[in-house]
């Protein structure tokens, strides 16, 4: 027994026994708010004991920091073993690989101050608010200091070490933080409750809730930043730390021969890089330029405002005719409410969909989502026109087109999955647990929060762990339909061969590939949809159960009961939905990341920012000293010098591979040398911007593919703006308008996929026709005629020589009959000129060229009789 004096206002003493083992005399001033304890030393501190359980609308402090603390002793020897795990097993992750993050300085500053925070409440308890230590503080102070001390030697070792099989944070910090945050939360249900702070009037109170809601806000930020791990290196840059190649020193990408995507860790997480992703959508969502469409996403957003407000009072409404039914209160009352719940539900909907709100909603967002749509594909068609040759040789053009299509349909289901689903479901649910603790009390408060956390960490939980099923079911994707695309593309070389059996037979393998890893990802689905299902139920019920005792007790009246089922139902059915609008949101992000890949390659040819436009006026082309290679272990070409003068025609052949056809990329900047000079009209190309350069230059290419349109549109895409006489005239001078008149739609003859409708004649004289149209300055012919037979390759000679005639012309010849009135045949082999001259003069030197000229004769006795008519 003991004895507590108490002075109060009026300065009276009152004597009350209480309830401690250890005989103490505490005086309180009621006025002035100090309390000091005895001097003596007891486990729990003054007026507070292990039991009961709950007292005075709260639970026992004592018994609460008791059972917490437990909880974190059992958390540091469990981290104190990962710990040692990551020091026993981890690798050393060099700091090039360590990204940089604010986030990761945030998660080490609240760590910080979550360490300092217990002795800070241990000297305050000691020398102001209690007057002595207890055992229950000193217990505190150290668990908790452990714990976190623990959790941040965990992060910062994180950081420096990784395990191969581990992403992010290990699983025992992201457990630790949720306990930290649970503890506080879990301390609102004693909101009421005299012997907590949260309703003490006096300075000592005041301050230790400031210190709580400290500890609220750091917690809580290390529980959501968590799921993120901004500052741990990912699994990708673990992989790269033994590859010899340097990555940031530019060394040759592999991603171009590989799947898209394929570079990327199957357990990567798809957040990775959204800074990245969203700054680069930020441009598409809001509508720069139109006031039209700005105005139709300020009334979007205003819409979901009001949704928002509107969705709590349909249930009070429905709770107001309940009671006012129950209590029989007169139809002048009651119709007013059944009209003002029917006009909010009609506003309302579902909560989904239908209701008025989101009627409009989607109504003004269709052509907000349109211009994103467009915009976004746009960007990225460019982008693909502006990468290099080397790119577009080594695609794959399924999996480009199929990563495009993908890629744009998710930002769509982006857009409104976050900003039409995902953001209003957290502010009803915030709404929601307001509320509830307001009108009713704290614990149905909690209960939809301790619902909605694991909720949510599970969903994030599960969801992650089903990043690795959907990227890898994508990728198998990719590859079926590129397999099935390549076939049907070449579908002529399957009939030579009569391999359609082989063909069905692989592309049967691919969707067999492509199910396995679609029945992993739809079977991991159940296990997100059952584990959500059983949390939402548990919440209903535990709520439910709480709501029908306080009616029994006559704490509530019977609509209440119905406001809190209808209101809870309302508030799941978003919820319900909320695993599935982030998984959609995950899913977006991984179909948008092949998109984002081609986003990321590089262009290798830039326009420098100083550059001219290039204007031909006679026409000199100059080689001076180029050097080139594709890749530095083999070199193309060697010291490369000749001069063509405005009006002349040079030709190169010499055995393949001997560089032939890259001097004429160079020449047309599909690639920059890396040594020497190119120039027209004495201007190096490289300072001068592309277009200009391939305006002035006119190709006839080997290999002539054309689109699968008109004739007439496939000759007037020489100059787009050509008029159909124009058009008519190229085709007259390229020797094809007869052929064309002939047949039954004449201009209009739609000439097939890749101009396979056309013979091989008909198709270089339209590519002659188109050159002739774009009337350039400088002229490229490779090997216009090297698959064409002799009669055919006579004809097209002579509108050959009609296109060169008075313009400069470099010439890339196989049959080197065609080739014998050049200006000049310089001869390559291994990258080299060997020998350059007339036809004559190389005849002469009795060196290569004469050579090959006595072979083609031996091989081809026609050829010679050609040669000579000629």
């Amino acid at each position: 027994m003991s004895l507590v004096l108490t002075q109060n206002k009026a300065d009276k003493l009152h004597f009350s026994p209480a309830n401690t083992e250890i005989s103490t005399i505490q005086v309180k001033d009621g006025g002035s708010g100090l309390q000091h304890n005895c001097t003596h030393f007891s486990y729990c501190s003054c007026h507070e004991t292990l039991s009961p359980l709950w007292q005075d609308k709260g639970i026992s402090r004592c018994f609460y920091d008791t059972v917490t603390s437990a909880m974190l002793a059992v958390l540091t020897v469990a981290v104190i073993f990962q710990i040692i795990k990551l020091k026993r097993n981890g690798v050393i992750v060099e700091a090039k690989y360590k990204p940089k993050s604010f986030c990761y300085k945030l998660q080490v500053t609240f760590l910080l101050l979550l360490l300092v925070e217990p002795l800070i409440l241990f000297i305050l308890n000691w020398t102001v608010i209690h007057g002595t230590s207890s055992g229950i503080d000193i217990l505190v102070f150290i668990l908790r200091s452990a714990a976190v001390f623990v959790s941040l030697w965990l992060l910062l070792l994180e950081r420096k070490m990784m395990l191969l099989s581990k992403k992010g944070h290990s699983p025992i910090a992201l457990f630790t933080w949720s306990v930290l945050l649970l503890i506080e939360v879990l301390s609102v249900v004693s909101w009421d409750s005299d012997h907590w702070w949260f309703v003490g009037q006096n300075g000592n109170d005041q301050i230790q809730l400031g210190l709580w809601v400290g500890r609220l806000v750091c917690t809580a930020f290390l529980f959501v930043v968590g799921f993120w791990a901004p500052g741990v290196p990912k699994l990708t840059h673990w992989l790269n730390m033994d590859d010899d190649r340097d990555i940031e020193n530019g060394a040759e990408e592999e991603a171009t021969s590989q799947t898209l995507g394929g570079h990327r860790s199957a357990t990567e997480s798809t957040w990775g890089g959204l800074l990245k992703k969203l700054k680069l959508l930020w441009p598409y969502m809001w509508p720069a330029g139109s006031f039209l469409l700005q105005f139709r996403v300020v009334l979007c957003i205003a819409l979901l405002v009001a949704g928002r407000v509107v969705n709590p009072y349909v249930p009070i409404y429905y709770k107001n005719i309940v009671n006012a039914l129950t209590k029989g209160d007169p139809w002048s009352v009651v119709w007013v409410q059944v009209i003002a719940y029917v006009g909010l539900k009609c506003l309302q909907g579902s909560g989904l969909s239908g209701g008025l709100l989101n009627g409009m909603r989607q109504y003004f967002w269709i052509r907000v989502q349109q211009y994103t749509n467009r915009h976004v594909q746009t960007k990225l068609f460019a982008h693909l026109h502006s990468l290099s040759l080397r790119w577009h040789l080594s695609r794959k053009t399924g999996e480009v087109l199929r990563s495009i299509d993908r890629g744009t349909t998710s930002i769509n289901n982006l857009l409104s999955y976050f900003v039409f689903q995902i953001l209003p479901t957290i502010c009803d649910i915030v709404i929601a647990i307001i509320y509830f603790i307001s009108s009713f009390n704290a614990w149905f408060g909690l209960i939809i929060f301790v619902c909605l956390a694991l909720y949510l960490a599970s969903t994030i939980i599960i969801t992650e762990w089903r990043t690795k099923f959907r990227r890898d079911m994508n990728t198998k994707d990719n590859k079926a339909k590129q397999r099935a695309i390549d076939s049907l593309l070449n579908f002529e070389t399957v009939k030579y061969y009569n391999a359609e059996d082989y063909e069905v037979g692989r592309f049967h393998e691919a969707i067999v590939d492509y199910q396995t890893s679609e029945y992993k990802t739809n079977s991991s689905l159940v296990v997100l949809n059952m584990s959500q299902m059983v949390i939402i139920n548990i919440g209903l019920l535990a709520g439910s159960m709480l709501c029908a005792k306080y009616v029994l007790d006559g704490t509530f009246e019977i609509g209440d009961f119905v406001l809190f089922g209808t209101y809870i139902v309302q508030l799941y059915t978003p919820l319900g939905f909320f695993g599935t609008y982030y998984r959609m949101i995950q899913t977006s992000f991984i179909d948008m990341e092949n998109m984002f890949d081609l986003f990321d390659e590089g262009r290798e040819i830039v326009d420098e920012d100083e550059a001219i436009v290039l204007s031909i006026d006679a026409g000199t082309v100059k080689f001076d000293d180029v050097c080139f290679h594709y890749t530095p272990e083999k070199q193309i070409l060697k010291n490369i010098n000749f001069t063509v003068q405005p009006g002349q025609t040079y030709a190169l052949v010499g055995p393949s591979g001997s560089g032939k056809s890259t001097i004429m990329r160079l020449l047309f900047r599909f690639y920059d040398v890396q040594s020497g000079l190119i120039t027209l009209d004495g201007v190096d190309i490289s300072t001068v911007t592309q277009q200009s350069l391939r305006a002035c230059i006119g190709v006839v290419p080997q290999d002539t593919v054309l689109f699968n349109d008109n004739i007439m549109n496939n000759i007037r895409y020489g100059r787009v703006s050509a008029s159909n006489e124009e058009v008519k005239e190229a085709a007259v001078s390229a020797d094809i308008h007869h052929r064309i008149v002939t047949m039954p739609d004449q201009y209009e003859t739609m000439v097939g996929e890749r101009g396979l409708k056309l013979s091989g004649g008909e198709k270089q004289r339209v590519a002659i026709a188109r050159t002739i149209l774009k009337a350039p300055s400088i002229v490229l012919l490779d090997e216009a005629t090297s698959a064409l037979d002799t009669t055919t390759e006579r004809n097209i000679q002579a509108s050959l020589a009609r296109v060169c005639a008075g313009r400069t012309s470099i010439v890339v010849a196989h049959r080197l009959s065609t080739i014998v009135n050049a200006d000049c045949i310089l001869v390559l082999k291994d990258g080299e000129i060997l020998e350059r001259g007339s036809h004559d003069e190389l005849m002469d030197m009795e060196g290569i060229y004469c050579d090959m000229w006595q072979q083609q004769l031996t091989e081809s006795p026609e050829q010679s009789k050609d040669a000579k008519t000629d």
